[in-house]
């Protein structure tokens, strides 16, 4: 069952969804989901000495970005086809019977902006601000700011609690995070 309005006011209240800093409803919550905003750290690709990533090879991911943070009034261009890695300003506490999907703002998608590429899931047991990729797909470039509101998050209900939260999981990459990381892609088994 996805939250309505009504709901998620009541679960942040009770403290069963933590979000920190703690969300303007007037502005950010929607008939049954609650905007994000945009936070103030990327990581972006630059050029490097590799021509490409190859899954099979030991590749040191971190030397292919570099992070870049934006102060306030300040904004960061998104040329056309530019491929960036955002986090929101908010962090995020699921309990362990409760998931949340984010999806982009239609406004945003109208001008090219794609807002999730992918694994827009955020497990029961999350912890962390959620790290988005975004893309430019449109012809012209476009001025983005941090504390802008960028994305939207729904929350489910699980049929029971999860026997396993995210953060006891043993393979968990990306908890707990501040700031975008990287692909940690290179840490799972090795392709043949």
């Amino acid at each position: 069952m996805i939250l309505s309005d009504r709901e998620i006011k009541k679960y942040l209240r009770t403290g069963q969804i933590k979000i920190t800093p703690k969300p303007n409803l007037k502005e950010q919550l929607g008939p049954c989901s609650l905007d994000l905003r945009l936070g103030n750290v990327f990581k972006i690709f630059k050029r490097t000495k590799f021509p490409y990533i190859d899954l099979k090879q030991e590749l040191p991911i971190d030397e292919i970005m570099e992070e870049i943070k934006i102060k306030r009034p300040d904004s960061l261009i998104m040329q056309p086809g530019d491929f960036i890695l955002a986090v929101t300003e908010e962090e995020i506490i699921l309990p362990s019977d409760l998931m949340a999907r984010l999806d982009g703002r239609s406004s945003l998608g109208r001008l090219g902006i794609v807002v999730h590429s992918t694994a827009a899931r955020f497990d029961p047991g999350w912890r962390g601000r959620a790290v988005m990729e975004l893309g430019n797909l449109g012809a012209l470039p476009v001025a983005i700011y941090p504390g802008m509101r960028v994305c939207a998050l729904t929350f489910e209900t699980l049929s029971s609690p999860s026997e396993t939260p995210y953060l006891k999981q043993k393979d968990h990459k990306y908890a707990k995070q501040k700031f975008p990381l990287a692909s940690k892609i290179n840490q799972e088994p090795k392709l043949k």
